[in-house]
């Protein structure tokens, strides 16, 4: 990868462009191992699941102790922008980070972002400081909202959380790529490295991950996979792929064709 080719969220410079969960591994050495071969700079997990009296000796944090990374806490669990607020504010009193993934949900059957408390929370972090991320549907007049309401980046579902669909609808994120000034996060229901390279070659300027490493056979072999195809998909939307045509073309050419 171009060493060029930097990502800047919220005023940090990122070389990854993985973003990795932390959760439902087999264990933590696993955990630890993936998280390596990801090559990730930033990891996120739910404030809920963090003690966040003693957030150093945590059982989630402690075995990152020792590792430079981005936190980025999120607020899963909440039903409501007064919930995902209350649960960003604790994160930050604890000195975990002031980077919040904003995570609202009122269905447990599709766990599918309620737009409306979305907007409200993001823009009320926004206002203090925070280095927002919103998780949201792939409406793209929603994620410009996301964005003017002060996100530091955009994180539309290719699919519902955990599903492993993949990208259900890339009009829609290509349109959001397209209209965007802050970085687009692909994220929730990506499952396999296809899927990833097409998220990229969309425009995607990055993918956040948890469930298709964590619960792959192999989870660190799931984790260099995907690696490969972030890098893959960012040089081939980089390069520029040839136009889509109806009929045949020869690539030397007809009229280099000698007639005897």
């Amino acid at each position: 990868m171009n060493k060029s080719d930097k990502l800047m969220i919220g005023g940090k410079e990122l070389s990854s462009r993985f973003f990795l969960g932390t959760g439902r591994y087999p264990n933590p050495f696993v955990q630890n191992q993936a998280i390596e071969a990801s090559g990730a700079e930033v990891l996120t997990f739910a404030i809920r699941r963090v003690n966040l009296d003693e957030p150093e000796e945590d059982a989630i944090l402690q075995h990152l102790e020792g590792k430079t990374f981005t936190y980025l806490p999120n607020t899963s669990g909440a039903k409501n922008a007064e919930e995902a607020v209350r649960i960003a504010r604790l994160a930050k009193a604890s000195g975990i980070s002031n980077w919040i993934k904003v995570e609202i949900s009122v269905n447990e059957r599709t766990l599918l972002p309620d737009p409306i408390e979305t907007l409200k929370a993001t823009e009320i972090l926004a206002n203090e400081g925070f280095v927002v991320l919103p998780y949201t549907s792939d409406d793209p007049v929603l994620c410009k909202r996301l964005e003017e309401a002060g996100a530091a980046a955009v994180m539309p579902g290719g699919a519902p959380i955990g599903t492993g669909l993949g990208i259900l609808n890339p009009y829609n994120l290509s349109l959001i790529v397209e209209e965007a000034k802050v970085p687009i996060i692909i994220d929730a229901g990506l499952g396999s490295a296809q899927d990833v390279v097409q998220a990229m070659e969309l425009g995607a300027d990055g993918v956040l991950m948890n469930t298709p490493v964590a619960k792959a056979k192999d989870p660190v072999k799931m984790a260099m996979a995907m690696k490969a195809a972030i890098e893959a998909g960012r040089l081939s939307y980089l390069a520029g792929r040839i136009s889509k045509k109806r009929y045949a073309t020869a690539s030397s050419g007809f009229e280099n064709f000698i007639v005897k």
